[in-house]
C-alpha cells in the first residue's frame, strides 16, 4: 500500500528478497545498517538509462562510505537484465524483482526511474528522492548523519 510506505516507515521485510546478478537471494531487510539508495528501473525505460552515467558517478564518488546503492529491475525479461547488467559493468548491488516486484506495487510506482532513500535502520527518508542527476541528490546524501 502507498501509505505504509511513507516517510519515516519500514520498508525493510521479507516481502522485498530479489535475486541477485549471481542468482543469490537479498533481502532489503540484510542491508541494515547502511543507508540505501534504492534505483527502480527496466532496460527498455530510455529515462532509466539515461540515469546510469549519473549512478556510476555517484558510487564512485561514495565508494567506501555508509551507503549502498540498489538497482532494482522490473524486467519481465531477466535475460536482457543480465546481459545490461554484465555489458554495461553496472555497479552497486544490482537485483531482479521482475514486472510483479512488491516495491512496484507497495509504492504505486507507474512512472520509472523512481529512486527511494532509506536510513541506516530501513525507514524511508524519501520515498521520491531525486535522479543521481540531480545535483541535488549529491547534497542531500553528503548530508546524511555518518555517511
Amino acid at each position: 500500500m502507498w501509505a505504509k510506505y511513507s516517510e519515516g516507515t519500514q520498508i525493510m521485510s521479507s516481502d522485498h528478497k530479489y535475486m541477485d546478478i549471481d542468482g543469490k537471494m537479498v533481502a532489503l531487510e540484510d542491508l541494515r545498517g547502511k543507508y540505501v539508495y534504492i534505483d527502480v528501473w527496466a532496460t527498455w525505460c530510455g529515462p532509466c538509462k539515461a540515469e546510469l552515467p549519473y549512478l556510476k558517478k555517484l558510487e564512485k564518488k561514495f565508494e567506501g562510505k555508509n551507503i549502498y546503492f540498489v538497482s532494482i529491475s522490473i524486467d519481465a525479461n531477466k535475460a536482457a537484465w543480465i546481459k545490461m547488467v554484465q555489458e554495461d559493468h553496472l555497479g552497486g548491488i544490482q537485483l531482479h524483482g521482475g514486472n510483479k516486484a512488491q516495491i512496484a506495487k507497495d509504492y504505486a510506482i507507474r512512472a520509472i526511474p523512481r529512486f527511494i532513500l532509506l536510513d541506516r535502520e530501513g525507514k524511508v527518508i524519501n520515498k521520491e528522492m531525486t535522479r543521481p542527476s540531480d545535483s541535488e541528490t549529491e547534497e542531500t546524501l553528503n548530508a546524511l548523519e555518518g555517511i
